[in-house]
């Protein structure tokens, strides 16, 4: 099962009622936006305890079309990719510290 925004903003409200659900929209957005931002960069971005998202650039390439045979010119372009924390890769393995 995924997590959208909406259903992480209402998890975030059980936990912190105190605070309003728009401002709980903004903070998320904020923090998406940033995340974005620094990927477009080139940056890394690293949540510690959970993991690091970074962006590669794929060359171009000459690629064939499944369906037809006919090769396509494939342009350059970021990827985003991320590696998970030591931390998060034991509790989803229900490992021992």
């Amino acid at each position: 099962m995924a997590i959208v925004k909406s259903k992480l903003i209402k998890y975030l409200k059980k936990s912190y009622p105190n605070f309003l659900t728009k401002d709980l929209e903004k903070l998320v957005d904020i923090i998406l936006n940033e995340i974005k931002k620094t990927l477009k960069r080139g940056e890394r971005v690293e949540l510690r305890g959970f993991g690091v998202f970074f962006s590669n650039i794929q060359k171009e390439s000459i690629r064939r079309n499944p369906r037809t045979g006919e090769k396509v010119n494939v342009p350059q372009k970021k990827t985003i990719h991320f590696k998970m924390a030591k931390d998060l890769f034991k509790k989803l393995n229900n490992e021992k510290e």
